[in-house]
């Protein structure tokens, strides 16, 4: 198993590409500590993977800080940082997107990485390794129109998970970013802006060479290389996991 002995943290992980990065790590041989702001979602995951569930709003520090905390108090140590969780405003004209949902937006997608960073990083330094993966997108390389907000909040994981890589070297941790096309997840109708109709589906598919979306399997398939020692060299990548949407 390819990550045998190692424990990781997952957040967003009730649902979407962070369930099925959780069930694949564990799958892989990884404790898991699953977090999300839905504490029985959260939790459902945990005991199936036999993990740790832990209720937590990513965009406060204080929540971040207590699980990262609890984790480790779990696993008595973290090996693996998995930055999923994530949010979008509709899709719609960038003027009719109010400061708060802008505001919103930011805080899931960009404060939590700061929060996260703040809590995590120093233990790794001590330790002198670790592994952060930041679940970027394609909306932050190649922008579509009406999610101006999104693609902007997406364009600043991508980057600084880049700066975080070239920092963080020395002391022996690696980060890199998953940057997925628009995935089957509870946020496709959100991107569309539309209802989710196979007509709908047809008009977004077509902008995908491969013509599919991305699913949790691919995303965490990418999630367990990056994570895994067969990357040991790899860090500051911002994977494209997207069937050629980005070329």
């Amino acid at each position: 198993m390819r990550l045998a002995g190692k424990t990781a943290l997952v957040t967003g992980g009730a649902s979407g590409f962070g369930r099925g990065i959780a069930e694949r790590f564990a799958a892989e041989g990884a404790r898991v500590a699953v977090v999300d702001l839905n504490a029985a979602g959260a939790n459902s995951v945990a005991d199936a993977v036999g993990g740790i569930g832990i209720a937590a709003d990513v965009s406060r520090a204080e929540d971040v800080d207590a699980a990262v905390h609890a984790s480790l108090e779990a696993f008595g140590h973290i090996d693996i940082l998995v930055n999923n969780a994530g949010w979008s405003h509709r899709n719609q004209p960038l003027t009719e997107v109010d400061y708060a949902t802008f505001r919103k937006v930011f805080a899931i997608n960009v404060d939590s990485i700061y929060h996260f960073s703040q809590a995590i990083v120093p233990v790794w330094q001590k330790a002198g390794a670790g592994v952060m993966i930041n679940i970027g997108s394609t909306a932050g390389i190649s922008p579509r129109p009406g999610l101006s907000w999104y693609n902007a909040s997406k364009g600043a994981v991508n980057t600084l998970s880049r700066s975080l890589a070239v920092e963080l070297a020395k002391d022996g941790i690696r980060v890199n970013c998953i940057a997925p096309v628009m995935g089957e997840t509870a946020l496709l109708e959100t991107f569309m802006g539309q209802t989710d109709t196979p007509e709908n589906r047809k008009r977004f598919l077509a902008t995908i060479p491969m013509g599919r979306f991305s699913t949790a399997a691919d995303i965490a398939a990418a999630a367990v290389y990056l994570a895994s020692d067969e990357a040991s060299l790899v860090t500051g990548v911002v994977l494209e996991v997207d069937g050629g949407r980005t070329i």
